[in-house]
């Protein structure tokens, strides 16, 4: 699909970023399955018109592997999702180097949050994909601004994380 709707996708992934924030950081990758909002509002009271799609955690990441390694790479590849699951959400931690400041640059500890909805699917949004950046906070920010943990700036583009992006969307391949 040419120009799938972002809107579901971008709250889905607004939502992942808050409920990632209120962990903290120092923490193990975690995934997120996505279902329409529909199949679970009648469960858990839920307003589906607030977003028509819902996240479902998955505790099923072995807690040694590493955030951001070939490990965590191989074992996302290994997922496949039941009936309703249209997409999926990986939150990480990793080190980031901004080319966009140049030579200089210096890697910084980050967040990556990278999204999919499924072509397989009949949404608008099928096909969707998209890859977000939270830089963490270093001490000289954390210095000048005490409630500087808090806040939640993001980067995005559209070559962040390919790989990611292509992970997440061999999930929904049926083998």
């Amino acid at each position: 699909m040419n120009n799938p709707d972002m809107r579901p996708l971008n709250a889905a992934l607004m939502e992942a970023v808050d409920f990632i924030q209120a962990e903290g950081w120092d923490r193990p990758a975690t995934l997120f399955a996505l279902v329409p909002s529909a199949l679970i509002a009648d469960a858990i009271e839920l307003d589906e018109t607030a977003n028509p799609l819902s996240l479902v955690v998955q505790e099923d990441i072995p807690e040694h592997i590493r955030p951001g390694s070939e490990e965590l790479g191989e074992f996302i590849a290994t997922v496949r999702w039941p009936q309703g699951v249209v997409g999926a959400i990986l939150a990480q931690e990793i080190t980031f180097l901004n080319s966009a400041e140049g030579d200089g640059a210096t890697p910084r500890a980050a967040r990556l949050f990278s999204g999919i909805i499924s072509d397989a699917t009949d949404m608008p949004a099928a096909g969707a994909s998209r890859s977000l950046i939270q830089l963490r906070p270093t001490e000289a920010e954390l210095e000048a601004d005490p409630f500087g943990q808090d806040k939640v700036e993001l980067l995005g583009g559209d070559e962040i994380a390919p790989g990611v992006i292509a992970t997440l969307e061999s999930t929904f391949e049926e083998d």
